[in-house]
């Protein structure tokens, strides 16, 4: 058995989320997948996915190899890449991860255009409202917004700092108490964004104190989608919180009113993610090239809009 080429079968079987999308990616016949697969398994000497009819889950070991599998897949390409020299040309599978708003409406674009300039490159487009492990998670660019920690990740700054703001419908403001301070909004219904807090929201700390003010509430809905969230406010179910760039259209046209906006905390930096070391690969640093001058007027251009919504 080929044991790289396994390996490499584990991880786009992992990626695809089947054994028929491993094989459909890979051009094998789903009976050569699920053989490799076996043969790997037998080869560790334990089971490594969990099958079922309709998904893959990885056991305890198989999470653990498949963060080496990723690793080792890593280091041979760049090998190949130091090996081809400088001059090889951008082609490959690059992997990107971002946000589904600012994924689908600055990331895509910009990608499908590098797609239709470097022929030789395929991508991947993860969108996710989670930070992802670049690393573990095979990812090679990834668009975070996020006050970063120390980290080995190489982060390009992308301009047009991003801020949150809470929203409702005029609709929904008209006919429930005014909100002039935060702890107004516990008499409020909300409609929790579940990356912004399931049960309080802070704010910035009152004059004179040093300490955030941070309001408790049960929310009346719960949601994992910034496009539900949003249009759950539109429809006056109650307050929200989102990116200003998530509701700059729907202020801008009247469906949404920004309450408390002095009361927010300072902006979040937007970043262009790379795990170091993947930024001397040629189709990783095609596309950085390519991209960031677009991303910084992209975000630029969002942030001016935001910044007209008072």
């Amino acid at each position: 058995m080929d044991r790289i080429d396994a390996m490499r079968i584990f991880i786009a079987a992992l990626d695809e989320g089947s054994l028929a999308g491993a094989a459909r990616r890979l051009k094998r016949s789903p009976t050569a997948v699920s053989r490799a697969l076996a043969l790997l398994e037998a080869h560790v000497g334990v089971e490594l996915i969990h099958r079922t009819t309709r998904s893959l889950k990885l056991s305890e070991a198989g999470e653990r190899y498949a963060v080496a599998c990723r690793r080792v897949l890593l280091d041979l390409e760049e090998a190949d890449r130091l090996a081809a020299g400088e001059r090889s040309a951008p082609r490959g599978t690059l992997t990107l991860s971002a946000p589904p708003i600012s994924g689908e409406e600055v990331l895509q674009p910009i990608l499908d255009d590098f797609l239709d300039a470097y022929p030789m490159v395929s991508a991947r487009l993860l969108l996710l409202d989670r930070a992802v492990n670049l690393v573990d998670e095979g990812v090679d660019l990834a668009l975070r917004i996020a006050h970063l920690p120390d980290s080995s990740l190489i982060a390009l700054p992308l301009g047009g700092d991003v801020r949150r703001v809470v929203v409702a419908s005029p609709r929904y403001l008209a006919s429930h108490p005014r909100i002039k301070e935060p702890g107004d909004l516990a008499k409020h219904q909300i409609v929790a964004f579940t990356n912004f807090g399931l049960d309080s929201w802070s704010f910035t700390p009152a004059k004179g104190s040093s300490i955030p003010r941070t309001v408790q509430f049960t929310p009346r809905f719960v949601v994992n989608t910034v496009r539900v969230a949003a249009a759950s406010a539109i429809a006056g179910r109650g307050l929200t919180r989102l990116y200003s760039y998530h509701v700059a259209r729907h202020v801008k046209e009247g469906r949404l009113k920004i309450v408390l906006a002095d009361a927010e905390h300072p902006r979040l930096p937007v970043y262009l993610l790379a795990p170091q070391g993947r930024m001397s690969v040629p189709k990783v640093r095609a596309f950085v090239d390519f991209a960031l001058p677009r991303l910084r007027a992209a975000f630029a251009r969002m942030a001016a809009e935001a910044d007209g919504l008072g």
